[in-house]
């Protein structure tokens, strides 16, 4: 009985720890409070096989024998990056305002990336015999940049070696059902957290029971990312989150470098997902994936230059910032100040906002007071280029419909005068002018006899409103990896409400098979609020 109690009570607790990652955690408050000040993060894949384009490491699952050998006994024999100039990485992400970089010292595929005394598959048996996860980490480190690896538990090259078919996601191929792999693992995270010097972050793209115990043993002041806080990828929540998390992105659909069948996000897109991203509390980790001989891919440098503009300009609002008390009013995105009450009202440029005219805004959310003063980040107030009898200075008045702010643009940041990226309005000395409504994700159950799932909510504050428009998302997620929700959500069905309390609405036609995620939504005058995203259980 004793022993029945206690197998129950770790299931549960594993259970809790999958749901929750931050069970368990020893991530320091005071580090988690450092690590989201920071706000924008540089991720690098790379590996052996970006010498083809292939995806990194995921081409080996369900692979033949033929394909296997070539992988592991050839490609280490043409790895070459003979351009690999890290401190030109380095002072390009400086430029950028990255603060903190994550390297892949090992992928799935368990190439190592260091100079390392567990395997023979890595880049010291290679024409470039170089420790280059130490020569990047030392070359960001000389640019004030903070010091993270990421690390896979996984590792297809022992699976191959111990004759386990290739996969990822199931018991069978997890560190903690295969001693020999996690010793494997133990002792490559001890080599990186004990041979580099300080670490800031440690990301670990897999089951990090045992391993981010030792991290933390070894570094008490590592921040564990991925298995200790949320680390959605490839998009941003649609409300912001408990605690510190950070979203993880890629520039183009490939993390490591793809020459062909890849499309590009555009500068203007990669700074929209930065401000979201703060706007909702967390971090942005933006990938890049450097070619197989050691340079950049054009295009994204193209974007690390665009977004190194708009963050020289408009940096403050990115920094030591928190949400504000909704994230945004249509296209205008906020931030709050950690420590002040100033507010940011990011303005995209839906319509474009022209140089040396003026725009008029009215801001529901914020509430002037007797100290408030405003002005467009960037700018002086006093000079618009060529045009003496101009005088920009932003003026603004309190109304009973909010705050209204007369604000010209007047910084030329291209020569065709036509800067399509957002302009940032600092508002100081405020306070907030609504109570906005709340809304909360609270079960689910699943008929599968009529294949109806029946989503329940609870509408918990209306915010000073009549009534209110309320209702569920919901998608599927078969397939996806733990922390990727690329595939968008779908329209459930809606309600009004007149009162704050439960609501429960029914999806149909759902596959008993699959998988489902959901979460509930009210919509506001100014925006659609979101509930937490939550599993349909379905009954198999």
């Amino acid at each position: 009985m004793i022993r029945t109690l206690v197998a129950t009570l770790l299931l549960a607790a594993a259970a809790a720890a999958q749901n929750d990652p931050s069970v368990g955690s020893l991530n320091k408050p005071e580090r988690l409070e450092w690590f989201r000040d920071l706000g924008f993060g540089m991720f690098i894949h790379w590996s052996v096989d970006s010498q083809t384009g292939v995806v990194i490491s995921h081409s080996l699952a369900g692979a033949d024998e033929a394909y296997t050998n070539r992988f592991f006994n050839d490609l280490p024999k043409t790895f070459n990056p003979r351009k690999f100039y890290p401190r030109d990485w380095a002072a390009l992400a400086k430029l950028a305002g990255v603060r903190y970089v994550v390297f892949t010292t090992k992928h799935h595929s368990g190439f190592t990336m260091w100079d390392t005394k567990t395997t023979d598959f890595g880049i010291m048996h290679t024409p470039f015999p170089h420790d280059i996860t130490r020569e990047i980490l030392e070359a960001f480190k000389a640019q004030g940049i903070r010091p993270g690896i990421y690390f896979s538990p996984d590792d297809f090259s022992w699976l191959w070696r111990n004759h386990i078919d290739i996969q990822r996601g199931i018991p069978a191929v997890q560190p903690r059902n295969n001693p020999g792999l996690m010793k494997l693992d133990l002792d490559q995270v001890r080599e990186l957290m004990t041979n580099y010097g300080p670490i800031d972050v440690v990301f670990f793209d897999g089951e990090p029971d045992r391993l981010r115990e030792l991290a933390w043993k070894l570094q008490p002041d590592a921040i564990v990312t991925r298995g200790a806080i949320q680390t959605p990828e490839l998009y941003v929540p649609g409300i912001p989150l408990e605690g510190p998390w950070e979203a993880n992105f890629t520039m183009g659909t490939a993390w490591q470098y793809q020459p062909q069948n890849e499309s590009y996000k555009t500068g203007g897109q990669v700074i929209d997902i930065l401000v979201e991203t703060r706007a909702k509390g967390g971090n942005l980790l933006l990938n890049i994936g450097p070619k197989p001989d050691g340079e950049l891919p054009i295009e994204q440098e193209e974007r690390l230059r665009e977004v190194a503009l708009w963050m020289q300009v408009n940096q403050e609002c990115i920094y030591k910032v928190r949400p504000w008390v909704i994230t945004n009013e249509q296209n205008i995105w906020f931030t709050k100040a950690k420590e002040a009450d100033t507010v940011y009202a990011i303005v995209k440029q839906q319509p474009r906002w022209v140089r040396g005219t003026w725009r008029d805004f009215v801001l529901k959310s914020v509430q002037a007071t007797a100290n408030t003063q405003v002005s467009v980040l960037g700018q002086n107030g006093r000079v618009l280029e060529y045009r003496p009898d101009v005088h920009p200075e932003p003026s603004f008045r309190q109304e009973s419909d909010g705050l209204h702010i007369h604000a010209m643009f007047t910084q030329r940041l291209q020569d065709n005068s036509r800067w399509p990226n957002p302009i940032v309005l600092k508002i100081t000395n405020v306070r907030p002018a609504l109570t906005p409504p709340k809304v909360e994700t609270t079960g689910a159950a699943f008929d599968a006899s009529t294949r109806t799932a029946t989503l329940r909510g609870t509408l918990v504050d209306m915010g000073k409103t009549a009534t209110l428009e309320a209702g569920f998302e919901y998608r599927s997620i078969v397939g996806l990896d733990a922390s990727d929700r690329s595939i968008p959500w779908q329209q459930g069905p809606s309600t009004t409400l007149t009162a704050p309390g439960p609501f429960a609405l029914s999806v149909p036609n759902l596959n008993p098979e699959g998988v489902y995620e959901y979460r509930a939504w009210v919509k506001h005058p100014l925006l659609t609020i979101y509930g937490a995203e939550k599993r349909i259980p379905m009954k198999r």
